[in-house]
């Protein structure tokens, strides 16, 4: 019988229970898939908590990824077939669409296909992080070859994609961690250089490890004030990007306390995902470097069912994880 998660009202992973629902039917640009794995991301959690960009609208159901096979198509959509085996990527409003089940319908423009080699479980784990990544680095050409770029949380599977995407462009990628235990991740997965965030003291590490240059770029998920001292580690006319709201206090404006000549944006991987020829760029991209070897999805942890999921987001919630965590669908 097919289930799927629910949650009624907004609170922590205990909220989620997980219920028979009924076979669902596509409509008109919609799949049905029958899923074999979902990625779990931080949005979705903050969903569940009431702390996204949207409220949900209760009774909801939550996820942004998954791979699986297609079941049933509906009216109007070309390029798949029933037996196809694919992937969902993040291009559409929780609202409106969820993951979390055995049998999901899904628009067929968040939908593409499955990458020969990879399992279920890496299919689930490597496009939130490499089309968020792609997007900001690649996309509008503004790394070149030599740029330091610096990559703060970037054990996280967007700043594990983040290293070798600015690695594939010829960058130079410095990653930051709050501790020592995760440094040699870093350094495995091909950060220059690696600043150990509760030891040593940003700004100057990274100038020791530019030659006093700063970096050209700044990727980071957490924001709030700390995005000041990020700022003092980029050279004049360098751009820092947010792409997150790791820490929920106001976000002050880079380089006001000092004048520093900075560009500042938020990001959403959402600008690739909503726009279909962003998105075809960014999956050529994305599939060339898994054929090569350059790029890897990285799975921290596999949890067995979705009657494992309230363990799985309070494991996601701990952030001690290196990578994805994906929950394997064997009901």
């Amino acid at each position: 019988m097919p289930r799927s998660v629910v949650f009624e009202t907004v609170g922590g992973p205990e909220v989620l229970t997980v219920r028979p629902v009924g076979l669902p039917e596509p409509g008109p640009g919609e799949l049905r898939l029958r899923v074999a794995a979902i990625g779990l991301n931080r949005a979705e959690a903050l969903f569940r908590a009431g702390l996204y960009l949207e409220q949900p609208k209760l009774p909801a159901t939550l996820g942004y990824e998954a791979s699986g096979t297609v079941e049933a198509v509906g009216e109007g959509v070309a390029g798949f077939a029933v037996g196809d085996r694919v992937d969902v990527v993040p291009a559409f409003s929780q609202n409106d669409y969820g993951t979390y089940g055995t049998h999901v319908l899904v628009p067929a423009g968040a939908v593409v296909h499955h990458p020969a080699g990879l399992t279920p479980a890496e299919g689930a784990a490597v496009w939130m992080p490499y089309l968020t990544a792609y997007g900001a680095l690649a996309e509008d050409g503004y790394l070149r070859p030599g740029d330091f770029v610096l990559i703060t949380a970037a054990a996280s599977g967007v700043g594990l994609a983040a290293i070798r995407t600015a690695s594939r462009l010829g960058a130079v990628p410095i990653a930051t961690t709050r501790t020592a235990a995760k440094k040699q991740h870093l350094l495995d997965a091909g950060a220059a250089h690696v600043v150990v965030t509760g030891e040593e003291d940003l700004v100057q590490s990274v100038l020791d490890a530019t030659d006093g240059r700063g970096v050209r770029t700044v990727f980071d998920p957490v924001a709030g004030p700390g995005v000041l001292t990020l700022a003092r580690t980029v050279t004049p006319g360098g751009r820092l990007i947010v792409y997150g709201r790791l820490d929920p206090t106001d976000t002050p404006l880079p380089g006001q306390d000092t004048f520093a000549s900075v560009l500042s944006r938020f990001y959403s991987m959402h600008e690739v995902t909503h726009d279909a020829e962003r998105l075809r760029r960014a999956h050529t991209f994305v599939t060339a470097g898994l054929a090569d070897g350059g790029f890897a999805p990285v799975i921290d942890r596999v949890f067995d069912g979705l009657d494992a999921v309230v363990e799985a987001h309070r494991y996601l919630e701990a952030g001690a994880q290196v990578g994805k965590i994906v929950l394997s669908v064997t009901d």
